[in-house]
């Protein structure tokens, strides 16, 4: 009896001791953010009856929250990079209007002798305030406006949130449900198509910057043009 259980001791397998390199170490994976969509876009895309628009065929690698399209985001599914529901009046008249109008002063007032001989040294400041206005205006319409999550637990409710309806979740006071967009937003104010999107929270400081960018950029244009023809005139 005695050799037997001697046998099963040394026959059993030796214990393997756990070392710190081998302890897994690993994140813990994030939950992915639910954002308050619009509950029949929803209903829509799970009974597969949502008809693709022209904005699928140009964002087809986007991930979609709502109506707007998702280019590149976070682990926990929050965007980084984001489109709006206007995004093609912003690429196709917004930008082109910037450049074009901007490239017509610079080249033809300025580059261009033959109609003014203003000093070449406006370039070091028109070309600067050209590129701040399309980086302002990037940084409103490819950032996250306030895209809100989904809340449905009723002790919103009680904590002076309301219930929305469109998109099925508690909202604070200042969200609101936009409709192109087809999601709740923190702080929305309106949508813009100029930019492409709504403005929100998060972009607001952004649209504010664009705006006053843009309007100094239509005043040094004038002044130009006005330093260009009183030129023209003396000569």
């Amino acid at each position: 009896m005695s050799a037997n259980i001697s046998n099963e001791v040394e026959n059993s397998p030796p214990e393997t001791k756990t070392t710190p390199a081998q302890v897994d170490r690993r994140p813990s994976q994030r939950r992915r953010k639910i954002y308050a969509v619009s509950t029949t876009w929803e209903r829509q895309l799970a009974e597969g009856r949502s008809q693709p628009d022209v904005h699928t065929y140009f964002c087809c690698c986007a991930q979609r929250i709502g109506n707007m399209f998702s280019l590149l985001s976070y682990q926990d599914g929050s965007p980084m990079v984001i489109a709006g529901p206007c995004w093609p009046f912003c690429a196709l008249v917004t930008v082109p209007l910037i450049l074009g109008v901007s490239g017509t002063v610079c080249y033809f007032l300025i580059v261009d002798n033959s109609y003014s001989s203003l000093p070449q040294w406006l370039l070091y400041l028109y070309i600067p305030a050209v590129l701040f206005v399309l980086l302002s205006l990037f940084c409103v319409s490819c950032r996250d406006p306030g895209l809100m999550e989904r809340v449905t637990d009723e002790e919103a409710g009680e904590g002076g949130w309301f219930w929305n309806e469109q998109v099925g979740s508690f909202r604070p006071p200042g969200a609101l449900y936009c409709r192109e967009c087809g999601v709740l937003i923190q702080d929305y104010d309106h949508l813009c198509p100029w930019t492409g999107t709504s403005i929100g929270k998060k972009n607001m400081w952004a649209f504010k910057t664009f705006v006053i960018s843009v309007n100094m950029l239509c005043y040094l244009s004038i002044g130009i043009l006005v330093w260009a023809l009183l030129d023209g005139l003396a000569s």
